[in-house]
């Protein structure tokens, strides 16, 4: 073997570098929060002052600097976009809280401006937030690797600067330097980030790997096939990128029709003000009139009628354990009709586990003593499948002898001395000889064929043993699926960088029929903008690196929080904290149910604003009486929304299903 493959423990200047510290954004730096907290604090100053009949000017001047710092940045960007002869909802928030100081309704309108200012603030901190794990996604390929001269001597180079046809040496530990093919070395490669399969990969000569890959304890020499900017791992960069710039904007069900309640809201208040006028009327009742009218045709309880459900919704679904990150976020998701459903870490656990003992015939060995066996030479290995073997005997309590001679080679498995018999545990392929016994053939088949991991056990050369290893199954997997499918009308998608085989197994334990495996992230991100383009409203759960990127394109994604990758936690508009599958068709039910109540909010300031604003074009509307209408209205349907509050509005689909 040539000298560069030696697995010799890689000098310290080439080793692995350490994690580097996340980038994240600190809130406060954010204007836009610096803003609101400033607004939110001089709020609650004033508001007891208010309340309790504190000196009028130190209410009134903490007030007036509520509106000011609260409200400038809106105001703002409103006038902004009535230059480009568009008026938004912001812009007519500000003017109904100044129209309503002016009217001596001031805590009201302090108290839109500070609503409207952390609706912002939580806006620019979730975007933030989004931006810094996708520069942080940089931080999983290497910055230097090792290249290789053609007279065999070494360099160290920064792996932007890699170019196609360079050979590199990738040792035990390192991160795979760029995209390429393995020349020489063979050893076990986690490229988990990349395809999300659950356990690495044996590369030899002629397989490909990818940059920011984790190679295991052999050492492998790679040509580089493709140069660094256009890698997997910089295009699932880019995809991320794209996808959160180009995603349709989002908006909440109000927001839809501000235009046109925007300039009739105008309209209507200079038409009541200056109608009169030209009738002779005096200035000051054509005044009163036209700020009452303002007042009751103000959109307090249209905005109040969006905002409670959809926040009450978001607490209840924070005390089950999902964090959804905005009120539009929790209107989203009860919106989509298709849910494409990642595999490893999503709907399984996201860790191997002995399934299957088999002792083989003629072994005379028990289940104990083939998993003992099995163990007890796998003990001193870091392979995750050795893990899993020895955390097995471990659960059963078995006794572990001491292992001598311990070897491992990658892609084949393990050699030890254990109690005086040479141990083998590794693949069927590369330890059962070409003809084996057809009884032990058969065994192996049948795990394989069950999606199983089949390792074989020799002792002395001669098959004792086969043990499955696979991943497992969440336990609410089937009942969540079974809730999805009813919660939409179609049956989830898997997607899964996994293979076909292993992918078709579970697809068929949890009832999925459409199922797509071995796809890296641009797949499945082609695969949810098929659907959009069909119209369909998408929803991905998943929770690695090599989701983020659908998790992105899609309508909503949700990712699983416990060993959810940054990039995903940070690009999903939902995370699963507690990692409990059922709670994503609740919340999807919680969301439907926010929907209905924004619609009957809705409908009842419909009704308030349409009688109150009829009397005071019709009659003589008092404006005590006007404000007392307007105010219920407010209030009603706040009430009416904080019923989502209640534990009885968390619904459990899955368990109605299970």
């Amino acid at each position: 073997m040539s000298p560069v493959l030696d697995q010799r423990p890689a000098p310290a200047t080439a080793g692995p570098r350490p994690a580097p510290p996340r980038r994240r954004t600190r809130i406060l730096a954010l204007p836009e929060a610096r803003w609101a907290l400033a607004a939110l604090v001089l709020f609650l100053l004033a508001l007891p002052l208010y309340l309790l009949d504190g000196p009028a000017w130190l209410w009134g001047t903490l007030f007036a600097a509520t509106y000011i710092t609260g409200g400038w940045e809106p105001g703002w960007e409103g006038l902004k976009a009535l230059k480009d002869k568009t008026l938004d909802v912001d812009l007519l928030m500000v003017v109904a809280a100044l129209g309503a100081a002016a009217i001596g309704q001031i805590l009201d309108g302090a108290l839109l401006i500070v609503i409207f200012a952390t609706s912002g603030a939580l806006e620019a901190v979730a975007t933030a937030r989004t931006a810094d794990s996708v520069r942080g996604l940089l931080d999983l390929a290497p910055s230097t690797a090792t290249r290789l001269l053609p007279d065999g001597t070494e360099e160290s180079v920064d792996a932007a600067q890699l170019k196609v046809g360079d050979t590199i040496l990738v040792r035990p530990g390192e991160r795979v330097g760029g995209d390429g093919q393995v020349l020489a070395g063979a050893s076990d490669v986690d490229q988990a980030t990349i395809t999300g399969e659950p356990l690495p990969v044996a590369k030899q000569a002629g397989d490909e790997v990818f940059a920011g890959t984790v190679n295991g304890t052999g050492a492998l020499r790679v040509r580089i096939e493709r140069d660094p900017a256009d890698s997997v791992i910089a295009r699932i960069v880019a995809m991320v990128e794209e996808a959160s710039e180009t995603k349709a904007p989002t908006q909440l069900f109000i927001e839809k029709i501000e235009q046109r309640y925007s300039i009739g809201m105008v309209i209507a208040t200079l038409a009541v003000f200056s109608v009169p006028l030209a009738f002779g009327d005096e200035l000051q009742p054509a005044l009163l009139r036209a700020m009452t009218f303002m007042i009751v045709a103000s959109p307090c309880a249209v905005v109040l009628s969006t905002m409670p459900p959809l926040l009450s919704a978001i607490a209840n679904a924070g005390r089950h354990g999902v964090l959804a990150k905005s009120a539009v976020v929790m209107e989203r998701l009860g919106q989509i009709d298709t849910v494409a459903l990642d595999k490893t870490g999503t709907l399984t656990e996201g860790a191997p586990h002995v399934t299957d003992i088999r002792p083989l015939p003629g072994s005379a060995l028990t289940e104990d003593e083939v998993l003992a066996l099995a163990a007890s030479a796998e003990h001193p290995s870091e392979h995750p499948l050795a893990r899993a073997v020895v955390d097995a005997a471990r659960e059963r309590g078995l006794v572990l002898a001491d292992a001598d001679g311990f070897a491992s080679v990658p892609g084949q498995g393990v050699t030890a001395t254990v109690a005086g018999h040479t141990v083998q545990v590794g693949s069927p392929t590369r330890l059962l000889p070409a003809d084996a016994d057809p009884a032990h053939q058969k065994v192996v088949r049948e795990l394989e064929e069950a999606g199983r991991t089949a390792v074989a056990v020799l002792r002395d050369g001669t098959p004792v043993g086969v043990l499955g290893i696979a991943d497992r199954l969440r336990p609410d997997a089937v009942a969540t699926v079974a809730a999805l499918t009813r919660l939409t009308g179609r049956t989830p998608v898997l997607l899964t960088g996994d293979n076909e085989r292993a992918a078709r197994h579970l697809a068929a334990e949890v009832g999925i029929t459409d199922v797509r495996a071995g796809l890296l992230p641009q797949d499945k991100v082609a695969a949810v903008k098929e659907w959009e383009a069909e119209g369909r409203r998408v929803l991905v759960v998943g929770d690695g690196v090599n989701d983020a990127p659908a998790l992105a394109a899609a309508h909503s994604g949700i990712a699983m929080g416990k060993a959810g990758s940054d990039l995903a936690l940070e690009t999903a508009d939902a995370v699963v904290v507690r990692d409990e599958l059922a709670t994503i068709p609740t919340v999807v039910h919680l969301s439907r149910t926010a929907r209905r109540l924004v619609l009957q909010n809705l409908a009842i300031a419909g009704v308030f604003i349409t009688a109150l604003v009829a009397w005071d074009l019709l009659g003589t509307l008092p404006l005590p009486l006007g404000v007392a209408g307007h105010e219920g209205s407010t209030v009603l349907v706040g009430l009416n929304g904080l019923r989502l509050l209640r534990e009885a509005a968390w619904t459990n689909p899955a368990k109605d299903t299970a």
